[in-house]
């Protein structure tokens, strides 16, 4: 009986991998074959470390990457608030030709977008303040500050999130004199 424990102890060994094989292989060089109730020991004790191992690799599988952390927007301008009301969360996905450049607007809440694929320059009207970004990258947006998007010579896919309020549309035209 005591050589049928000590084969389940090799399987077991072998399930657990490599990482601890050095240490297996001590351990049960130190078991006397007569000591039943070392190797029943052991043996749950490598069971509870092969559930350790186990869940380690199931965390280990989530990977987590902080793609934009910002008090303010792409052009520097601090955000100041939220407006206040019942929030809306909208995330869009949005597609743009290339050679495109987006109608002067603004938007009225906090707004943040990833560009999956091609390059998009953002311009703030009142100055011609520039921002190329590409893709993989994360741009906070500006709030009530009319600005455009500019395409370059690929198709641009974006995804936007939106923080706003239920009822508040996501942009407005600009106005065609700017005052600021």
């Amino acid at each position: 009986m005591a050589r049928s424990i000590l084969a389940s102890l090799f399987l077991l060994h072998g399930a657990i991998g490599d990482r601890v094989s050095n240490a297996v292989a001590c351990i049960i060089a130190l078991i006397s074959t007569r000591s039943l109730l070392a190797v029943v020991t052991v043996t749950v004790a490598f069971a509870l470390l092969r559930e350790a191992t186990v869940g380690e690799s199931r965390q280990g599988a989530v990977l987590s990457e902080t793609l934009l952390r910002t008090g303010s927007s792409w052009d520097g301008e601090p955000y100041k608030s939220y407006l206040s009301g019942q929030p809306e969360l909208t995330i869009l996905k949005i597609t743009l030709a290339p050679h495109t450049k987006l109608e002067w607007h603004s938007h009225p809440m906090p707004n943040a977008a990833y560009i999956l694929s091609g390059e998009l320059t953002l311009e703030r009207k009142r100055d011609g303040k520039k921002q190329h970004f590409a893709a993989g990258q994360a741009v906070s947006e500006t709030v009530d500050t009319p600005h455009r998007g500019i395409t370059g010579d690929e198709p641009v896919i974006v995804i936007v999130f939106y923080a706003g309020i239920a009822g508040t549309p996501l942009n407005s035209p600009a106005p065609l004199h700017q005052s600021q």
